[in-house]
């Protein structure tokens, strides 16, 4: 058995395989030469030398490299770098073509080139008083284009000192500029530095909105270096400095200098300059008439940015620190801005679409315009809280409708509307001039006796002020007195559609209401339109047209409009304007007016109280103005009693007396006959003690034509109240001091 192991070798196991098969292994001879995995055998020597499976492994030298394999080593580095070199140029190339793209993208949402000019600046309006002087300006506050060689050299270094170091060298884009804002914004974790160029913020200026979007900073690039193409740069600085915005409405640097210095660009100092180049970051916020040390503040940085680039020196620097004058009074401030108002609304009937700058000429006087602010605003600050009065009005022409002032409110900033030209009130007795005047026109005079007693008109029972009565009184008496009764019973004798005609005929443009309550002025009106209503009693009867604007001219000197005279219309006869004027002076000398005098001068007018005390009115005149001050509430709520002949009247009088000062008396026209106030003392000693009415007593018999009047529509109407010719009266109505 062990003799035929020997012999025959070792048998491999034929796991389960039949003995047949045995005999299918490959022999030495049946092998491929070489094959992969034939490993021939190794000797025991070397067998010895490996570790065991037990032992642990022995560290082992890396094998030294052939030639071939760094050959490979260096053929892979090769092919990265042409890799890497390769994608580059692509992902180069394909950037060129998206910028392309957006540039073409920017382009075709941008006005085509060739059509690209220089827009001109939009039309400003100047408005001037009867001097020439400024009052206001509406749309862009642009000055006269200033030329570079005109200015001072520091002037424009110090916008490119502080906005464009690099202004000279660079084609309308900056990169360096870009780069370093960039960087700055970073490290301040904000936008804390912009990169645009002085040509781009020109090109936002004249041809883009101010929105901050991508595609707008894309379109402004793109025209700044259209601009650099087409212009010079000392043409882009010029055009810079003549168009960049202030603040306050104020655009280039001419418009700039005057708004804040009050002298031309040409004479501005360094620390002016300075404070000027501030600007431009942030001009509303750093206008130095609304923050003047942020103003300052600004103006040091670019003083030290001059230095740095050498425009000046660091002694000029620091001589400049804290001396711009800068403290100027802003032009067209105050209420004189509800006359410019006023014109901005009647330009276009006057001279149509206005596409250049022009300068209108008013009539608006600055002194007096001055007088009436301080008059309205003065007194409503001492008194408005006792009498619980909130706004008022006033306007102040000459005889011939010429406005020399107007007031439309308090303060312009906080309420812009014009409640002298467009607020419409009752005025209450100041109304019942046009009454009276019907009656004269009618053949009554001042001296003819009207009764004052209790009337009803279709269950309307209006009163006088007092619940008192005297009887039969003069037109005059009446009239002074404003006593209602009578008012009502002239305004039913002579028609109330007559009493229209005359307000209409006179000057008053709202519509009237011809009810037996219009003699008690309950149809409502605006201030301008009453005064102007008023004139013809100062101008011996004829019309006058309240108007304000004379001349417009452009700024060249090219004249577009200009105000012809009005014809001489006469609307009241001299001698009906006599009778008036008599009978509204004595409203002034012992009636409701009292506290109305001008020393010197013959001075007439009428007070007004409309229903609940809401509306409180004087309107008087001399032969040199005719005045009429509103006070009231805008939303028509009730004042603490204030009356027609209380705060109106002071008002009126503060005003009256400081425009008539130097100026020469004239006396009324017209004031003649045995109408004239010389006979009022034989007419008050006609008129018998006040009597009260018996209960349930007849109202005497009114003549009216056959006219029906129409129930008002405002119940217990109150009267204005009333005084008498002499001190008796007086005192027994008011105690004196009505």
């Amino acid at each position: 058995m062990g003799s035929a192991k020997k012999k025959g070798g070792r048998k491999e196991p034929l796991f389960g395989l039949p003995a047949a098969l045995a005999d299918l292994r490959l022999t030495a001879a049946d092998r491929i030469p070489g094959g992969g995995d034939h490993k021939p055998k190794k000797s025991a020597s070397k067998r010895k030398a490996e570790p065991s499976d037990d032992e642990p492994p022995r560290e082992r030298k890396a094998p030294a490299k052939s030639s071939g394999a760094k050959r490979r080593s260096r053929s892979s580095v090769s092919v990265g770098l042409g890799r890497l070199v390769y994608w580059g140029a692509v992902l180069s190339l394909w950037g060129v073509i998206a910028v392309i793209g957006v540039v073409i993208w920017v382009g075709a949402h941008l006005p085509p080139i060739q059509s690209l000019e220089i827009p001109k600046r939009p039309p400003t309006i100047q408005i001037v008083g009867i001097d020439g002087t400024l009052l206001a300006q509406r749309g862009e506050m642009a000055g006269a284009n200033v030329s570079l060689k005109d200015l001072p050299p520091y002037l424009p270094k110090a916008f490119i000192a502080i906005e464009d170091r690099r202004f000279y060298s660079h084609f309308g884009i900056d990169p360096v500029g870009i780069l370093r804002a960039l960087v700055t914004n970073v490290l301040h974790h904000g936008v804390s530095q912009g990169g645009s160029t002085l040509t781009q913020q020109l090109a936002k200026n004249l041809f883009l909105t101010q929105e901050r979007t991508m595609a707008r900073k894309l379109q402004e690039a793109e025209l700044a270096i259209w601009l650099e193409r087409k212009h010079s740069k000392n043409e882009i600085l010029e055009l810079y400095l003549n168009r960049v915005y202030f603040g306050s409405g104020a655009y280039g640097v001419e418009a700039a200098a005057q708004k804040y210095f009050g002298k031309p660009a040409k004479n501005v100092t360094i620390a002016e300059a300075a404070m000027l180049a501030g600007l431009v970051k942030s001009p509303s916020r750093l206008a130095p008439n609304r923050n003047p040390e942020g103003a300052e503040a600004r103006a040091q940085v670019v003083l030290a940015a001059m230095a740095d680039a050498k425009f000046i020196t660091e002694a000029q620097a620091q001589a400049s620190i804290g001396h711009p004058s800068y403290n100027v009074k802003p032009v067209g401030a105050g209420t004189v801005n509800y006359v410019a108002d006023w014109i901005g609304e009647v330009l276009d009937d006057l001279v149509g679409q206005i596409d250049d700058s022009i300068k209108v000429e008013t009539t608006i006087d600055p002194k007096l315009q001055a007088l009436a602010e301080a008059a309205i605003i003065d007194e409503l600050a001492a008194k408005s809280v006792k009498f619980n009065v909130s706004q008022g009005a006033l306007v102040a022409m000459t005889p011939d409708g010429a406005v020399r002032a107007m007031v439309g409110g308090r303060n312009y900033s906080e309420s812009q509307y014009n409640r002298a030209v467009t607020a419409k009130r009752q005025p209450g007795s100041s109304f019942k001039p046009f009454v009276y005047l019907t009656a004269m026109e009618q053949g009554l005079t001042p001296d003819t006796i009207r009764q004052d007693a209790p009337i009803e008109v279709k269950g309307w029972k209006p009163e006088n002020y007092t619940h008192e009565y005297f009887g039969p009184v003069t037109l005059t008496q009446a009239l002074a007195m404003s006593l209602n009764t009578v008012a009502i019973r002239l305004g039913l004798e002579v028609g109330p559609k007559n009493v229209v005609r005359t307000a209409h005929r006179l000057g008053i443009s709202s519509k009237l209401e011809p009810n037996a309550s219009i003699a008690l002025g309950t149809s409502e009106v605006s201030v301008v339109e009453l005064v102007g209503a008023y004139a013809p009693f100062a101008n011996g009867g004829f019309a006058a047209t309240p108007h304000v604007v004379t001349r417009i001219k452009t700024l060249d000197g090219k004249l577009l409009y200009m105000r012809q005279p009005d014809e001489h219309n006469q609307v009241v006869e001299p001698r009906y304007v006599g009778m008036m004027n008599s009978m509204m002076r004595e409203t002034l000398i012992s009636g409701t007016a009292k506290k109305a005098d001008i020393p010197g001068w013959q001075a007439a007018g009428k007070t007004g109280t409309s229903q609940d005390y809401r509306d409180a009115w004087f309107i008087g005149y001399t032969s040199n103005l005719v005045t009429g001050v509103w006070l009231g509430n805008d939303d028509n709520s009730p004042t603490k009693k204030a009356t027609g002949g209380g705060l109106p009247v002071e008002v009126w009088t503060r005003f009256m007396r400081a425009a008539h000062e130097g100026v020469q008396v004239a006396a009324l026209p017209n004031l003649q006959g045995n109408w004239g106030p010389s006979n009022l003392v034989q007419i008050s000693s006609q008129i018998s003690p006040p009597t009260q009415a018996a209960p349930g007593a007849s109202p005497a018999p009114v003549s009216n034509g056959g006219y029906r009047a129409p129930p008002p529509t405002r119940t217990n109407v109150r009267p204005e109240p009333a005084a008498g010719l002499d001190g008796w009266l007086m005192d027994r109505l008011f105690g004196g001091n009505r």
